[in-house]
């Protein structure tokens, strides 16, 4: 089974065909494909490639649904003061299924 590591909303994931992932929210409608090419690393049953040799890799997926992830709460607390704030916060998330991992240059 090959694999790669691909770059998407500030985050690095390592992935494979067939998996399914939460990754920050991205553009796209339901059931539409989409292509990632900030790819770090393949890596397969021959080795890894690294640098110039993945030159038009990319990893391909289908966008399975978008929602909202569990709230986050914040709270600060200063003891003595009469004083605590309260926020909470819940992160868009787009959830991807991969498709495919396509291989660069064969050198």
């Amino acid at each position: 089974m090959s694999y790669a590591v691909l770059v998407t909303g500030g985050k690095q994931y390592r992935v494979m065909a067939g998996e399914t992932l939460r990754v920050e929210k991205l553009e796209g409608d339901v059931g539409s494909e989409i292509k990632f090419d900030n790819i770090l690393l393949l890596g397969d049953s021959d080795g890894i490639k690294l640098g110039d040799a993945l030159k038009g890799a990319t990893v391909a997926a289908t966008i399975k649904s978008h929602g909202r992830a569990d709230k986050v709460r914040i709270i600060k607390f200063r003891r003595r003061k009469h004083h605590m704030k309260r926020q909470g916060h819940r992160q868009h998330y787009t959830e991807i299924e991969i498709t495919g991992i396509a291989g660069g240059d064969k050198k």
